[in-house]
């Protein structure tokens, strides 16, 4: 999955897809993910990408580039990261955090429906997945490839 997001982002930085299109293929890739979890009648349900962390070199200057070229809204900046706002969605540039070396995508924040969090921590820990608190309403789990998945509720928002 994180191979594809950045494919994808790859693809959008260089001009060979739109905005629209970027976010199009991450909600279709979204859904893959959610759909065998669905098919089986477990699980839960993506609704949304929640957010796409980003590690960047330099991430006033990816700031500034999201903000000017997409017009992205920018909140919550502290100088070393921001929020920056898209329809039902953020981007966070930041800085690298200890050994990770940009760039890359840190993780994505899935928003899932009927969020409940004893329910969710319970069903995570029920798939072997050792969920990690981060907010009241999400926690972060590694996917099979190792990769850092944040589940959400709704109200999680920049």
């Amino acid at each position: 999955m994180e191979h594809l997001i950045a494919k994808l982002l790859h693809d959008f930085e260089q001009g060979k897809m739109d905005r629209r299109q970027l976010i199009r293929s991450i909600a279709a890739a979204a859904a893959v993910v959610a759909a065998p979890a669905a098919a089986e009648g477990k699980g839960f349900q993506a609704v949304a990408v929640n957010h796409i962390s980003y590690v960047s070199t330099d991430y006033a200057r990816t700031r500034d580039f999201y903000a000017d070229l997409l017009g992205m809204k920018v909140s919550h900046d502290d100088g070393k990261q921001c929020y920056m706002s898209f329809g039902d969605t953020f981007f966070l540039p930041r800085n690298g955090r200890g050994a990770q070396t940009p760039p890359v995508i840190s993780h994505l924040a899935y928003t899932i429906d009927n969020w409940d969090k004893n329910a969710v921590e319970a069903e995570l820990k029920r798939r072997g997945l050792n969920p990690r608190p981060d907010t009241d309403d999400s926690f972060h789990v590694k996917d099979p490839d190792g990769y850092d998945l944040q589940i959400s509720g709704k109200n999680m928002k920049a």
